[in-house]
């Protein structure tokens, strides 16, 4: 068990169940890996994890393929990893 609870807003889940669906197994094997270290360490891993600055500051990134990434934010002090969005690339959003 991990550290940080992780929670998925329901766009992310909806998102998630779209690359589910594509049966990307690449991606779907990342995204696997991905949750696993947001629940342990949320800043480093798989996916290049990128603390995203501007209108993004507070939030974080990783990448999931080339063209999507999972956006989500890390709150210290209820141990949460909130995830936002997982399909696209946050400069699209």
């Amino acid at each position: 068990m991990g550290k940080y609870l992780v929670d998925v807003t329901d766009q992310a889940k909806k998102q998630l169940a779209e690359i589910l669906k594509s049966g990307d197994k690449a991606s779907i094997k990342k995204i696997q890996q991905i949750f696993i270290e947001l629940s342990v360490h949320p800043a480093s891993g798989v996916g290049k994890p990128e603390k995203l600055k501007f209108q993004f500051s507070g939030y974080w990134s990783r990448q999931i393929n080339k063209k999507d990434r999972l956006v989500y934010r890390i709150d210290e002090e209820i141990i949460t990893v909130f995830v936002i969005s997982a399909t696209g690339h946050y400069h699209d959003k």
